[in-house]
């Protein structure tokens, strides 16, 4: 979840990346839109554990496939495929809990330089959200940082230390071998084949009844097998989340059986 520092291979939704700036962006100010353009062709959106109680009760929670998989909450089940937002970024239904890895967009903290561990504010300079504009909230007053960044500074703070406390869940998991490689397959009366999605991991569930009792005992102490149920329970909606592409006819043409359609991040 931790941002990577400001490179050719940008985090997701990310375009570009450079340091807030109290001189270069002294007149920048930040624009309040409703609206999320930049989101309304993603699919998955990391997740930070401190987010799971919301998240699960509106999208399902999966894990990326590879080596470090992150969580993501499923906004749509194919590439390119949002089912809360329609072509303009605006709400397709009611409101529903967002990331707060979408909400932070276009800032982020990253290292500006690899042979050190600072992070400072960062923005991706191809939004509009942002810039010299005549309305807006002020991004610097007189030189020094303005309220409204004092407060995305501390908002991404808050985003970057559950990313660490994420990380570690995760890790757990792995040490544990309790993610498997997960599938699911879904019959629809207009078809003979099932629309079968794969390309992302889940918890092993009989794997995780074989957990022996103190190592149990600790992750309900420490909150993590509330959270894996909250991964588990929220796999329910993969069916929902279909149902809603096949309401705003936004199920892709039925692919080969022997093709998975992936549900990797965009």
């Amino acid at each position: 979840m931790a941002s990577a520092a400001p490179q050719q291979n940008f985090p997701l939704l990310y375009n570009d990346v450079i340091p807030l700036s109290s001189q270069d962006h002294a007149n920048y100010k930040l624009q309040v839109r409703p609206k999320m353009p930049f989101l309304a062709e993603t699919h998955a959106v990391p997740v930070t554990i401190d987010e799971f109680v919301m998240v699960q009760r509106v999208m399902p929670i999966v894990f990326s496939s590879g080596e470090n998989p992150v969580p993501l909450a499923l906004m749509g089940l194919n590439q390119g495929v949002n089912v809360f937002l329609d072509e303009n970024g605006e709400l397709a239904g009611n409101p529903v809990y967002m990331p707060a890895y979408a909400r932070r967009y276009p800032f982020l903290l990253a290292k500006l330089r690899e042979d050190s561990e600072e992070l400072s504010l960062c923005f991706d300079p191809t939004t509009d959200i942002i810039g010299e504009y005549d309305e807006g909230e002020p991004l610097f007053d007189g030189g020094e940082a303005s309220e409204t960044t004092k407060s995305l500074l501390q908002f991404c703070e808050q985003v970057e230390t559950s990313g660490h406390r994420t990380v570690a869940f995760v890790q757990e998991l792995v040490d544990a071998e309790l993610l498997m490689e997960g599938e699911v397959a879904i019959d629809t009366p207009n078809s003979d084949k099932p629309f079968v999605y794969r390309g992302f991991q889940m918890v092993n569930e009989e794997k995780l009844k074989e957990i022996r009792g103190d190592q149990a005992r600790k992750w309900v102490q420490n909150g993590m097998m509330a959270l894996i149920y909250s991964h588990m329970m929220s796999l329910q909606l993969v069916r929902d989340i279909f149902a809603m592409q096949l309401q705003q006819d936004k199920v892709p043409p039925q692919p080969d059986a022997d093709v998975p359609q992936a549900m990797e991040p965009s």
